[in-house]
């Protein structure tokens, strides 16, 4: 399997793009949000998601390890395959995602391309619990729910040691966000 890849964008077209690693070009398909981000010749890192089918070999690539996780646990949902779980990633943030998701907001879910009002409640049933509490609904923030930044390495690093999802932002819920990524883990670790 290929957990990640780290190269410079070599192409550009619709929504993948060819990663260059010492002269090999992976093609990567990208959320949009992702897509949007790099521009060619930036060296840029992505965790992947390796499909392999009986016709075809596809990878799935993410600018956080989050966003990998949360296409993860989209893909495990009955009828939602890897073009589902991009369309529904590519709906904005992966917080914006998985908060939709603990509210149990199917609506916003069926806008993705691809994705029905049936398999959007679908989604909302089979993940709700496995995502944790909202961290807002709205505009509102819940107080003393945990709020994953896609950018926070600590949580990256506990998702690396095998927590889920989950367990993961729960562990850093309350923890001081300030504190250097190396104790923010251990802090976590002590929960």
């Amino acid at each position: 399997m290929i957990a990640h890849i780290e190269g410079t964008i070599a192409e550009k077209f619709s929504n993948s793009v060819i990663v260059d690693v010492s002269g090999v070009g992976y093609e990567i398909a990208l959320t949009s949000l992702d897509f949007d981000e790099v521009n060619l010749s930036d060296k840029k890192k992505f965790y992947t998601y390796h499909k392999i089918s009986e016709t075809s070999e596809e990878l799935y690539g993410f600018s956080t390890l989050a966003a990998k996780k949360i296409f993860e646990l989209l893909i495990s949902v009955n009828g939602v395959g890897p073009k589902a779980g991009i369309a529904i990633l590519s709906l904005g943030a992966p917080e914006d995602v998985r908060n939709a998701i603990a509210n149990g907001d199917a609506s916003y879910i069926a806008k993705a391309s691809g994705v029905g009002k049936k398999s959007a409640e679908r989604v909302i049933v089979d993940l709700k619990d496995k995502v944790g509490l909202p961290s807002k609904y709205g505009e509102a923030t819940v107080v003393g729910a945990a709020k994953i930044d896609s950018n926070d390495e600590a949580l990256d690093a506990l998702m690396a040691l095998g927590f889920p999802l989950k367990e993961a932002t729960d562990a850093l819920s309350g923890v001081d966000s300030s504190l250097p990524v190396e104790e923010r883990i251990k802090l976590a670790l002590k929960k």
